[in-house]
């Protein structure tokens, strides 16, 4: 099988669903005449032209509001941020329009369209530009939440997103446009909603999803697995809805768990997830669920300031043992 960049993957998807529905169409900032903010539209107008790749002035809650109208109106746009740092500017629009449109309008209105686009830290780039917004997105009713973790699922679940008929926040990272990774060049489609058991084992589950997984959570499995660990992984993919299911059935089986999440603690996913397995699984539970986040605090510039924040493989493996009191 071809390896490809996480960027092809997502402009691959992209394309294979405008050629297949006239409706859908590509807006936002720099996507046309640049190729794209970080290359994931190279081409696009080229085969597409103008009206169906189009680029946007500096006014997120303007193209938000314009990609609504015209899904309210029969169109499957995808809106592009050039990180979703900026969509706080859009997000009235987000949540009180596309979120809620089905519900409000009886059925007579939905908004199938995708926001996309990176979110969480991409290096040195300050607070304003670092910040992780999955649980923001994944409080709203109405909105599906998908962050993928490898160019495999990255075109499979874009391509879902984009025929689903409910909005979708698709989320990538900056740090993943240039990852490789095997993707078939006949069609295929992951389901919104499924997570994927990356690796199985049977001491502890490790949950995890987005670029923890490559970035953080697999180097520390090969760490683990020198210390004779076998650790189940589990990719959730999508976080909202998040597979409770999979997850569930995983610590029945090796009676620990440990969430890895970029996002800061308060509030977060990994405290969802946490609530969650204690409430439908606490009989199985050898030991507390414990969490690997970001430090509670704004995203520093200074290089050793990001490293003493962020969750790193190290972190990982101290929480593993932490459950297999080792």
């Amino acid at each position: 099988m071809r390896e490809i960049q996480f960027r092809d993957a997502i402009k691959e998807a992209m394309s294979e669903e405008m050629r297949r529905d006239e409706n859908v169409y590509l807006m936002g900032e720099e996507v046309a005449e640049y190729n794209g903010a970080y290359k994931a539209s190279q081409g696009m107008l080229d085969e597409f032209g103008p009206k169906r790749v189009i680029d946007t002035p500096i006014a997120e809650l303007g193209f938000a509001g314009i990609g609504v109208g015209s899904a309210m109106n029969g169109l499957r746009p995808i809106i592009e941020f050039m990180t979703f740092n900026f969509s706080l500017v859009a997000i009235d629009q987000i949540i009180n329009s596309a979120a809620k449109i089905m519900a409000m309008s009886a059925g007579q209105y939905s908004a199938p369209m995708v926001f996309r686009g990176p979110t969480g830290n991409a290096g040195q780039l300050g607070a304003q530009h670092s910040s992780n917004f999955e649980n923001w997105y994944a409080n709203t009713p109405g909105l599906k939440v998908v962050i993928p973790s490898n160019p495999y699922d990255a075109k499979g679940l874009l391509k879902s997103s984009i025929r689903d008929n409910d909005p979708v926040i698709f989320m990538e990272s900056e740090q993943m446009y240039g990852d490789k990774g095997e993707v078939p060049e006949s069609e295929y489609l992951i389901p919104i909603g499924k997570a994927n058991v990356m690796e199985q084992g049977s001491d502890v589950t490790i949950v995890s999803f987005g670029k923890m997984i490559p970035r953080v959570v697999l180097p520390a499995v090969e760490e683990l697995k020198k210390d004779g660990v076998s650790v189940e992984l589990i990719d959730l993919r999508t976080v909202r809805p998040i597979d409770y299911d999979t997850v569930i059935q995983s610590v029945k089986k090796t009676n620990r768990c440990v969430v890895v999440e970029e996002g800061a603690p308060v509030a977060s996913l990994s405290a969802e997830l946490g609530y969650y397995i204690q409430r439908n699984a606490f009989d199985y539970l050898d030991a507390p669920v414990v969490r690997v986040n970001s430090m509670d605090i704004p995203l520093n510039y200074a290089p050793t300031l990001i490293e003493a924040t962020l969750p790193n493989p190290q972190r990982v493996v101290e929480a593993v043992k932490k459950v297999m009191y080792k």
